[in-house]
Order: C-alpha cells, then structure tokens, then sequence
C-alpha cells in the first residue's frame, strides 16, 4: 500500500508549480483529479519532444485522471463542487481572486468542508502591490534577484530549469504533508498559501544576508562565491574537471596529493577559507597549474585517491548516458514515454506511476 492511498486530490492547475505539487501526491498514491479548462492545460503545448507531446506535461502529470471543466458556466461550476464535496485536497494556483469569481471562495469552502486541505499557489500572495501581476518562473527569477547571481561576470543568466516553479511545488508538497498529518491528529483542514516569491527570496537567504553585511554576491560563472577552490579547471588533455574544497584539512590535503607543495597549506594568503577567497585568483591559479599538467583520467584518479569531491562537467548527453541515471517508463496517450526517477527510494515498496491522461478522460 503506497502512503496516500484512499485520498482525493482536486486539482485546479495549470503549467508546471502545481502540476509539480500534486504528481508528487500521485507517486504517493493519492487519486489526483486535474481540472482543466475546455482548451486543456496549456503546459501540453511547450514542446512536442516526448513522442509528440510536451515534456512538461508528461512529466508532470502522470498518474493523474482529467476532467475538462468550463468553471463560467453552470454545469461546470456544479461538476467542481460535487468534486471538491469527496476531496481531501484542493490545489489550485488560478491569478488570485479568480477562484472567489467563480464562487468557490477558500473562506466558504473551508466552512462548508472543514476537513478539506486547501493549497493556493501564486506569484506574489493574495495580498501586497503586487498580488495580482502575472508571475511565471522566468520573471521570479528575475525580480527576486536570482539572476542577478546566475551566470558569468558579463551579464545575468536564467537558471537552465524552471527551479522557482519546481521549488515553489515542492515547497507546496512539503506543506500539504504537513496539513495531512495534523489533520490525522486534530480532524482539521488547513489554509495554505504559496507564492513563488516567497519561496524564492527564501532560497536567496545566503546572497541575501552577504549582501546586508556588506558583501553583495558577484556573478562568477562555475565557481562558488564563499568557498575556495570550488571551481572548474582545464585539464592538459580538454575534459574539465570541477572540484570543491570545504574545509582546511582538505585544502591540505590538497597541497601535498594533488598540487605537490605541502608548504602551501599553512601559507597564510591560503590556510584558511577566508583568505583563499580574498586571494582568490592566486589560489585557482595555482590549482589551475596543477590540472594543466595532468590528463583529465590522471588528474580524477589522484583526486580519487586523496577522497576530494570532485565532478565530471556533463551536458544532457553525459546525463543520459550516466551509471547512475535510474529511470521510470510511464504510458501516454502517445505511448511509453521514458524520463529520470523521482529522487526518493523507499526500501521494500517498488512504485508503479500511472499513465499521462488524455484530454478529459473522466465522465462526466
């Protein structure tokens, strides 16, 4: 028996936050019903890369059943209420105040269903200046100032996967958990409320509070901006190899296996983290002369040896092509469609993920 089984998920979403949200629920084995609208979620119609269907969708909806529903008119209206009457769970990230238009405002769903979970996702909250500008992932990185950090020294970049909306689904999975264990303890609903922006600034703590202390966060490509030499370096042979130093005693340990001068380690322009950060360029420069006059094959075995967490800089292919790429296969309308595991493994339960639905395949 998976964990969530016998609990019923409605689903008023679209695009990628809340579709991440509730296909987490799904795997747990939840009943996930995903309202959409006649036209169908948008999100079906990014790409066409996964055997002729989008890669967004397929990957975020399965195990899910759907239903399309037209919420301005009567019937529609009356098909969501009978849904929501049987939920455990109600997820929905419409613009704010668009649910209430409708007529299913939260205050007088929770009163009339009070063991109903509610989860409401959006840009900037239901309340402030900016509650009811349009947000999509792209536009949360940028005014939360993410991309201010991402990137090279020439200019801000996009982080290369929608991370606002997979963090603000994930951060909306964490807290329905949450309001489903109370609820197991109390017998009582829960009003939750997600914005993208939140859940953001949230994750920029640490650039946050360096640039409050007088150290604002400078972009530097594929490098870390507290911690050196936590970077990449050219081998003699091409094949980058990218290595990260947490402590002084790997630092050490550095010098002696891998550079060849132990007296480097108690150098006081490098001994400590601080220092190797402030001189920063003498310190890669060195490191970067230790690389250069191995092969990459070399330079990973004696890395190995001396336990330096060090990494392969991949493109998709390397991941494709990765030992420890575990995969699920998931049928769709389209047929089997194969994409990367979710994270988690739980001993002794092995997981079946249901298909990606069609347009509207549940009666209504």
């Amino acid at each position: 028996m998976r964990a969530l089984e016998g609990l019923t998920v409605v689903a008023v979403e679209q695009a990628v936050a809340a579709p991440f949200a509730s296909s987490r629920l799904a795997d747990a084995g939840a009943r996930v019903i995903k309202v959409e609208r006649p036209e169908g979620d948008f999100a079906r119609g990014y790409d066409d890369v996964a055997a002729g269907q989008s890669s967004y969708f397929v990957w975020l909806n399965r195990g899910k059943e759907s239903v399309t529903l037209d919420l301005t008119g009567d019937a529609g209206k009356a098909r969501l209420e009978s849904l929501l009457a049987g939920a455990d769970v109600l997820i929905q990230n419409l613009k704010p105040g668009a649910l209430t238009k409708l007529g299913f405002a939260i205050d007088r769903l929770r009163a009339d269903y009070p063991r109903l979970i509610t989860c409401s996702i959006s840009g900037y909250g239901e309340d402030g200046p900016m509650a009811d500008r349009k947000a999509y992932d792209l536009l949360i990185q940028a005014e939360s100032g993410l991309c201010s950090i991402t990137g090279g020294p020439s200019e801000p970049a996009r982080v290369g996967v929608s991370l606002v909306d997979i963090a603000t689904g994930a951060t909306a999975h964490a807290a329905i958990l949450e309001a489903l264990i109370r609820r197991g303890i109390t017998g009582e609903g829960a009003e939750i409320s997600v914005s993208m922006f939140d859940v953001m600034a949230d994750w920029l703590t640490v650039p946050l509070l360096n640039h409050e202390g007088g150290k604002s966060p400078k972009r530097i490509g594929l490098a870390h901006p507290s911690i050196a030499p936590y970077g990449v370096f050219e081998t003699g042979d091409g094949p980058p190899v990218l290595i990260s130093i947490q402590s002084d005693r790997e630092w050490r340990v550095l010098c002696e296996r891998f550079i060849g001068d132990a007296s480097l380690g108690t150098d006081p322009r490098l001994a400590t983290n601080v220092a190797r950060v402030s001189y920063r360029d003498f310190t890669d420069g060195i490191v970067a002369q230790a690389f250069a006059r191995r092969s990459s094959t070399e330079a990973v075995a004696i890395l190995s040896e001396a336990d330096i967490a060090l990494a392969m800089v991949n493109d998709m292919g390397g991941l494709s092509a990765h030992p420890h790429l575990r995969r699920v296969t998931v049928n769709s309308p389209n047929g089997s469609v194969s994409f990367p595991a979710p994270g988690a493994q739980v001993k002794g339960e092995t997981r079946q993920y249901g298909p990606v639905p069609a347009l509207n395949p549940l009666e209504e």
